[in-house]
């Protein structure tokens, strides 16, 4: 179960070690460990998703649409 705080400069996060993202693992953003329990900061700069410059829709795979193939 993570807890979110949403503060005006970003998220604040508390997370068990099994529930953290791999940015968070590699310690890309501020975490600090307390006990079994890590606080981690994520501030409104950086998104907490993944990055990616490929992602997955529909215009991943063949059209339906023939005029759309044709292009």
């Amino acid at each position: 179960m993570t807890i979110r705080i949403r503060l005006p400069g970003g998220t604040l996060k508390i997370k068990k070690k099994d529930e953290l993202r791999r940015r968070e693992q590699k310690r890309q953003v501020p975490v600090l460990q307390v006990g079994n329990y890590f606080i981690v900061w994520w501030p409104s700069s950086m998104s907490d998703r993944p990055s990616s410059t490929k992602k997955s829709g529909a215009h991943d795979h063949a059209p339906d649409d023939p005029d759309h193939a044709a292009r």
